[in-house]
């Protein structure tokens, strides 16, 4: 019986190692990866990214029109204008029992623009005159006013000429004050509208109230000058 042949094992089948990376291929990996954008990396759509830069730009725009601004205010911010009176007289001065005041009073106002880069301009300005906070003289409307930088602009308008209803308390109070003090308590109120202006810029327009409270010598039947006890500067509101 022939010998039968032994079958031969097949060949093993020999692969080849992989490829194992170097530590700088890694590294240049690495930063492809960190180099390619959010929306290669993890899908996300490429709209994501237009807003982020929209919403960069805003916030950058927004910041630098606030240092702006601040810029501004800071150079241009403007100081209140002052008011002081510096002199009062009376040409009428007519009380009416019960109830009745009459008179005729002229106030010279000194008004100052302190700033030096921000000029004013006054519309709608009228000025009373009262007495223990009740008006003793009707409204009188004051011509626009405009005010320059560093400057002085002196007032000098003329109120009452008509007769004034008030309380009959008032009147006592008025007669009692002329014959035993020589001394009333005056105010005067301006009110108005005004307006700054630096260069080309105009602010929008503010209500403006300025308040004198003054004590001025004062004797029933007496006309003219009066002599001011008392006139500190004006109190002004914006």
């Amino acid at each position: 019986m022939a010998d039968q042949e032994e079958p031969r094992p097949e060949p093993a089948h020999h692969h080849p190692p992989p490829n194992k990376m170097t530590e700088d291929d890694e590294k240049k990996l690495r930063r492809e990866e960190e180099g390619a954008a959010p929306s290669a990396r993890y899908g996300y759509p490429v709209v994501r990214n237009r807003r982020r830069t929209l919403c960069a730009f805003i916030v950058v725009f927004l910041v630098l029109a606030g240092i702006t601004a601040l810029i501004l205010w800071l150079v241009y911010r403007p100081h209140k204008p002052k008011f002081r009176v510096v002199s009062a007289a009376v040409y009428e001065l007519n009380v009416t029992s019960p109830n009745l005041i009459s008179t005729t009073m002229q106030f010279t106002v000194v008004t100052r623009n302190p700033n030096r880069r921000v000029s004013f301009s006054y519309d709608h300005f009228s000025a009373i005159v009262s007495y223990r906070n009740q008006a003793i003289t009707p409204p009188v409307v004051l011509p626009p006013l405009f005010h320059e930088t560093k400057s002085t602009v002196a007032l000098s308008p003329v109120l009452g000429g008509i007769t004034v209803p008030v309380a009959a308390e008032l009147v006592n109070q008025l007669v009692m004050e002329e014959d035993y003090n020589g001394v009333v308590g005056l105010r005067l109120v301006l009110t108005g509208r005004m307006r700054y202006k630096a260069g080309a810029i105009k602010s929008r327009r503010y209500g403006v109230y300025v308040r004198c409270d003054l004590l001025v010598g004062l004797k029933r039947g007496f006309v003219g000058q009066l002599p001011l006890l008392g006139s500190p500067a004006c109190r002004v509101d914006v």
